[in-house]
């Protein structure tokens, strides 16, 4: 029996989180009655509600739908820990006895019996965990997917099985994020893992990375006995040895130096593609071609490629499929094109994925002047990673430093943009405004690769700058 039948309302505290609006999602396609709340409109919440799921924005009991307020047992309320301890609604529903459990613990219920597929990583789950679900279903695999970001593909964070959007078969794999953040994704038993990096984050639930690392070590000491662990070369060696007796470990990357099993070769760069051919232990592919540009999103493509080999599909489809792949929103998303000129919006909030985008785009257009408008992302991670911020952003011409995105947080004292703006070392550095990086590119022409980077709210610039420079480059500057 589907373990949330019992609940036929569904009520969420922080509906518009791209995680939430999945499960919301979810819900809303298996019959129940779905509503939230969200701080703020997004284009997300209002895709929602187009959807027929009822979004409010005021942090009011009365806002809640009168059918939760009178039906405490049968409504279940999921919750997102960036919603704060002051909140209104949370008390009520609190005080009032509500069932009331975490995303994480939602995403456990649902894929508990299923066929499980779990990505993890401090960076490249989202786009790995993609790169998987659209592999399966392009290549007529059936397969559920829950996603951190909006696939391009599937237009949406979320695939439903063909004809199986009530009562999934447990032979149907399930495609999730297995969220290190909380120690979320202890919630999850997989079959199949993969790890893309253990990198220091989130040191402020943490305390420091080697307590990051024992949390990935339970969560792969998690994987279902005759699984499978796919292991980034970069992760840390440990969670080979965490794994439970008769679970298989694959280690991969670019190069079979780092990766004995599973690793790329004869790898060019060619426009916005890569082509490169994988070899593994479920057999080689010859001229993969990925219109998603990035070294790391050919590492990525490689642990993805591996699963859907896992999964039964052949050479000829894996081929097709990844020639197919359109990315994630926010990805390495090329907007707008015009001869030399470039502009590229990416998600990266951490110093290795800025790297690994930059290095990557570098590559790409290695003779155009590059300039980077950043937004750091929590005053935690600015506080812990400064250093390597800046010298990750030292690989652009230019830097452009926004404020720190907030997000959860509150204000630590002495932590502010400039920590890392101080310590850049790229020819041009400022600190801006959002309305000043929109005045500048009206006039200024002194660039030909401009990247938006962050995880805040940087992603409201792009198109006005999508508008912007579209109307400059197309014309006499193009």
């Amino acid at each position: 029996m589907n373990p949330v039948a019992a609940f036929p309302y569904v009520y969420f505290l922080g509906i518009g989180g791209i995680g939430m609006s999945a499960l919301a999602r979810w819900f809303q396609a298996n019959g129940h009655q779905v509503s939230g709340y969200d701080k703020t409109s997004t284009p997300l919440t209002e895709a929602l509600a187009a959807e027929g799921i009822a979004v409010h924005y005021e942090d009011a009991v009365e806002s809640i739908p009168a059918e939760v307020r009178n039906n405490r047992e049968q409504t279940l309320v999921v919750l997102t820990p960036a919603i704060p301890a002051n909140h209104q609604e949370w008390a009520w529903l609190r005080e009032n006895g509500y069932d009331i459990r975490k995303r994480s613990q939602v995403l456990g219920l649902l894929t508990a019996g299923q066929r499980t597929i779990a990505v993890a990583g401090t960076h490249g789950k989202t786009t790995t965990s993609s790169m998987v679900a659209h592999l399966l279903h392009h290549a007529g695999v059936p397969c559920a997917a829950f996603l951190g970001g909006i696939a391009v593909n599937l237009g949406s964070n979320l695939l439903l099985p063909p004809k199986a959007e009530g009562e999934q078969s447990a032979n149907v794999p399930v495609v999730v994020e297995a969220d290190e953040y909380d120690r979320s994704f202890l919630t999850l038993y997989p079959d199949v893992a993969i790890v893309t990096s253990t990198d220091a984050d989130h040191l402020d639930i943490y305390g420091n990375k080697e307590a990051l690392v024992d949390s990935f070590r339970k969560f792969v000491g998690q994987i279902k006995p005759g699984g499978l662990l796919l292991l980034n070369h970069t992760a840390d060696p440990s969670l080979a040895d965490a794994v439970p007796t008769r679970v298989r470990v694959v280690r991969y990357g670019l190069e079979a130096a780092q990766a004995a099993d599973l690793y790329a070769t004869n790898i060019t760069a060619q426009g916005h593609q890569f082509r490169f051919d994988l070899h593994g232990p479920l057999g080689e592919v010859a001229d993969l071609v990925l219109a998603v540009p990035g070294y790391h999103n050919v590492e990525n493509m490689l642990a993805a490629s591996c699963v859907a080999q896992l999964e039964g599909v052949q050479a000829d489809k894996l081929k097709a499929a990844v020639a197919a792949y359109k990315g994630v929103k926010r990805r390495f998303e090329f907007i707008v094109t015009a001869g030399r000129k470039v502009y590229v919006d990416d998600y990266a909030h951490h110093p290795r994925e800025i790297e690994a985008f930059l290095r990557s785009l570098r590559a790409l257009y290695p003779e155009q002047r590059l300039r980077v408008v950043f937004q750091p992302h929590l005053f935690t991670r600015t506080r812990d990673f400064a250093l390597g911020f800046a010298e990750s952003l030292s690989l652009a011409d230019e830097v452009v430093m926004l404020d720190i995105y907030p997000a959860r947080e509150l204000p630590i004292a002495g932590v502010t943009s400039d920590m890392i703006l101080s310590q850049v070392t790229a020819p041009r550095k400022t600190l801006q405004t959002k309305e000043q990086v929109l005045a500048t590119a009206k006039t200024d022409t002194d660039f030909d690769v401009l990247a938006t980077v962050g995880a805040g709210d940087i992603d409201q610039l792009v198109p006005h700058l999508r508008t912007i420079l579209t109307e400059r480059w197309n014309g006499a500057e193009a």
